[in-house]
């Protein structure tokens, strides 16, 4: 008898703990790291559709959001999330080495960018116009920058490429192009073309007084060497190398409201393609 009610108080104890416990996980508050001004991604104002995603995620979780900002995004995940100073990235490549990361829950691609009345034909990186035009917007660094070179257009755009620089630190040589500016670019008639990655360009397209069209680049784009250039890629979420039990709530989140967040990218214009091993 004296064991069974040795048992019984060491269970009780144990559930006892367990509830307190899970009560202060739902009052700890989520701290997202976020970008301060990072559009249409994320910024201070909370206006940009990961600000959206994140108190999506808040919300299933039962969890205060709190952002954690940064300004500088080479360095956000060693400086803010390594640290302990947030717990979660809303916007990682899948598999980032610096992270664990969750399944996707969005996939996207490169795009090209034109005015619809123009009527450009634009398939892929072999169309005629991207060979006629005389200026063609994109960001260097990108896939497109390396197509354009196998295409032999990047010399020819190299000064124009200049001119789109929209921010410069002397301090770190940070550069940093505005989609914004480059999307306006095509709307004002200044360039032919864009060649952008979807989701940051998405909203921009959509909000144009020109209309515009947005077409998504496949994914089967391949370099002078004959080596493949990715064009699409999937976004998940991340969080330290750690933090497993985290990892397998943001994955429930996913799994549970996929048709929500779903609904939020579109309502953002993001065009999203099927996960490769989807059915």
């Amino acid at each position: 008898m004296h064991i069974n009610k040795f048992l019984i108080t060491a269970l009780c104890l144990g559930g006892c703990l367990a509830i307190p416990q899970a009560q202060a996980e739902q009052n700890k508050a989520l701290k997202v790291c976020a970008a301060e001004d990072e559009m249409p991604y994320s910024n201070k104002a909370g206006e940009g559709f990961e600000n959206k995603l994140a108190e999506l995620v808040g919300k299933a979780l039962n969890r205060k959001v709190e952002y954690v900002y940064w300004s500088d995004p080479r360095y956000y995940i060693r400086d803010t999330l390594d640290k302990g100073l947030c717990d979660v990235a809303i916007g990682v490549d899948k598999g980032d080495p610096r992270v664990l990361t969750t399944q996707p829950y969005y996939r996207s691609g490169y795009v090209f960018i034109s005015r619809e009345a123009d009527n450009l034909d634009l398939k892929n990186w072999d169309s005629e116009a991207l060979r006629k035009a005389q200026r063609i917007a994109f960001v260097p660094g990108t896939p497109p920058e390396v197509m354009m070179k196998a295409i032999g257009r990047y010399n020819d755009m190299f000064n124009y490429s200049q001119e789109l620089v929209g921010f410069k630190s002397r301090r770190n040589q940070y550069i940093k192009y505005e989609t914004s500016k480059l999307v306006s670019e095509i709307s004002s008639g200044h360039a032919e073309i864009a060649s952008l990655w979807g989701p940051s360009a998405a909203r921009y397209v959509k909000a144009s007084t020109t209309p515009l069209v947005m077409t998504m680049i496949p994914d089967d784009n391949v370099r002078a060497d004959g080596q493949k250039v990715d064009f699409h890629f999937s976004t998940s979420m991340g969080v330290r190398k750690n933090d497993s039990t985290l990892l397998a709530q943001l994955n429930k989140v996913i799994e549970d409201h996929r048709d929500e967040i779903t609904e939020l990218l579109e309502a953002e214009g993001i065009p999203l393609v099927a996960e490769p091993d989807a059915p």
